[in-house]
């Protein structure tokens, strides 16, 4: 039953979404400042200098339903590090550790680097092999090894490794991914 539903799971209301771009780890010495988990691929751009991030904290937070805005990034021993203007001292951060860093994002904007993509602009694509839509991508996971996509065909769901191997042309205009997969991915091979 839940199938059924799977490739509705995200349509747009509205012109802007909403992306993780970190999380506030721990508290880090007695300035303010937070230890970061980094969500994203671009953190100067994303925590630039009065960059304004939302929060998503449990509603008993006395931050619930607020903003921040950067004071400074830093990286110590190649780690990221957060002062928010907000945050005076380790007390106000201790209140803030395991907050969501949320920002407001146009759907149609692509992230600024070449071959890349938001989850919410691969869902919904058709999966062209040889000219022939063979299915869509109803979700993109995050695996270790690689980024896979979901793909629904009329036999089932496919993960397919998103890698430019198999996947060489990405249109979101156009609403399709044209893939190259090895044989076998999509279909059943015959025993020798």
């Amino acid at each position: 039953m839940a199938r059924r539903y799977a490739s509705t799971w995200w349509t747009p209301i509205s012109s802007k979404t909403t992306l993780r771009v970190g999380r506030l780890v721990k508290a880090h010495g007695l300035k303010g400042a937070f230890k970061l988990e980094l969500y994203t691929d671009s953190p100067d751009t994303r925590f630039k200098t009065g960059a304004v991030l939302n929060l998503q904290v449990p509603e008993s937070s006395p931050w619930f339903g607020k903003t921040v805005s950067v004071k400074e990034l830093r990286y110590y021993n190649a780690a990221p590090v957060l002062f928010l203007n907000e945050v005076e001292d380790r007390n106000a951060a201790d209140t803030l550790v395991k907050a969501i860093l949320l920002v407001d994002a146009d759907l149609e904007s692509l992230p600024e680097e070449p071959d890349a993509w938001y989850d919410h602009q691969l869902v919904g694509l058709k999966i062209i092999r040889d000219g022939i839509e063979i299915g869509k991508v109803v979700r993109v996971e995050h695996l270790p090894a690689q980024d896979c996509l979901a793909i629904e065909t009329a036999t089932g769901e496919v993960l397919m490794p998103f890698i430019k191997a198999f996947a060489p042309t990405v249109d979101v205009t156009k609403g399709e991914i044209t893939v190259t997969p090895p044989g076998g991915l999509f279909e059943e091979l015959p025993e020798d």
